[in-house]
């Protein structure tokens, strides 16, 4: 599996202008680079880069001609007509998945170093990410599979109850949607899959930034780089130009302290929207790295001192009110801010019950205490 850079960050950032500068960085330091993007690269497609453009429209029009096909006749059954190519208009949400099937060809493409993705926006980066797990969760629920052992007895049943079972297709198609969704999500949360953002310094985008490195890190999604893009010259003498460069100045200092591990790339405004892939070149983009990896979700031992043990989830930046969590069963959902999850609890934290939760310094901390029904006596 190539290496994969998924750019994101706040609206009007530039994000399709630093993806297809990140993929011409890549290509001049040696990599074969595939950038997939919706948007047309208008500076032009750099040297060494090939382009897989995601349409969504065509993606959606050829998804449900395939779902008629193969559900022809229970729609007959219902007394339903398909539905004409012409008639076939893209509903929200197809933008979505046709970009995460993007993402997979693009993970199976051949003689590739290196995918760049043009993602949207922040938040909608994040919801798109976590959509392939979430949906897997409700396909498992909703049509499990052990249901399927009973699909012999169907056509007795339903000469019993004078009314058609559930049609087999059914679960053939949530099995096909399920194994779609785990090589989508097997992708997502590979260790050489990460995120590059990109955003513009000033209060709006700190915000957004924020939020947005929340949800990230609430669905274990590594980030490469912050790259600061369109930052005003130093020590310009107009007044304006110097006031911008001291508020931006101020707004990297505090992503400097938020994000310690995190390289931050400074891009400076070039004036001018760039037009071709000599200003590309000459934004300075520097080549994907290295970064430090997912900060894990360690569980601590802390029966001798404090008779619990300690489940700590790194959340930059949260804010205790935005925060909350339920225990349900075998999983916790975790809320923080517009983002929920709901993750399955590590083997020794399900003979525990939930008996508190503190967050300092970005960790929720939340303490497990041993049910002793379920512990082995010392």
């Amino acid at each position: 599996m190539p290496q994969t850079l998924l750019i994101t960050g706040p609206g009007g950032a530039g994000r399709t202008t630093v993806a297809l500068a990140t993929a011409a960085a890549a290509a001049r330091a040696g990599q074969r680079v595939l950038l997939v993007t919706a948007e047309d690269p208008r500076p032009g497609l750099p040297d060494g880069v090939r382009l897989a453009r995601v349409d969504s429209g065509e993606e959606f029009r050829t998804e449900v001609a395939a779902l008629q096909e193969r559900g022809a006749s229970l729609i007959g059954m219902l007394g339903g007509r398909p539905l004409g190519a012409e008639e076939l208009t893209e509903l929200p949400g197809a933008e979505q998945f046709a970009l995460l099937r993007a993402l997979r060809r693009a993970a199976e493409s051949p003689d590739t170093d290196l995918v760049v993705v043009d993602m949207p926006p922040l938040h909608q980066a994040v919801t798109t990410l976590a959509l392939p797990a979430q949906l897997r969760r409700y396909l498992a629920r909703l049509l499990p599979a052990e249901r399927q052992a009973a699909r012999a007895l169907r056509p007795v049943l339903a000469q019993l109850a004078g009314v058609p079972m559930p049609a087999q297709w059914l679960y053939e198609a949530a099995g096909r949607w399920d194994r779609e969704l785990a090589a989508v999500q097997a992708v997502v949360e590979a260790p050489t899959t990460r995120i590059r953002l990109v955003a513009e310094p000033g209060p709006a985008a700190d915000a957004a930034l924020r939020t947005g490195a929340l949800g990230l890190a609430l669905h274990r999604l590594g980030i490469e780089s912050l790259v600061a893009n369109r930052l005003a010259p130093q020590g310009s003498a107009d007044p304006w130009a110097a006031g911008i460069a001291a508020r931006q100045e101020k707004c990297l200092a505090q992503w400097e302290e938020t994000f310690p591990l995190i390289p931050i790339a400074r891009l400076a405004h070039l004036g001018r929207d760039p037009k071709d892939p000599a200003d590309l070149e000459e934004l300075l983009l520097p080549a994907p790295v290295e970064g430090p990896g997912v900060a894990p979700w360690a569980v601590e031992d802390r029966r001798a001192e404090d008779g619990v043990l300690v489940w700590a989830v790194p959340l930059p930046r949260a804010h205790k009110a935005e925060l909350d969590l339920v225990r349900r069963g075998d999983e916790l959902l975790l809320a923080a801010g517009p983002y929920r999850r709901i993750v399955s609890l590590p083997s020794a934290l399900r003979r525990c019950t939930v008996s508190g939760a503190a967050l300092a310094d970005g960790v929720l901390r939340v303490r497990f205490t041993p049910d002793p029904r379920l512990w082995p006596a010392h």
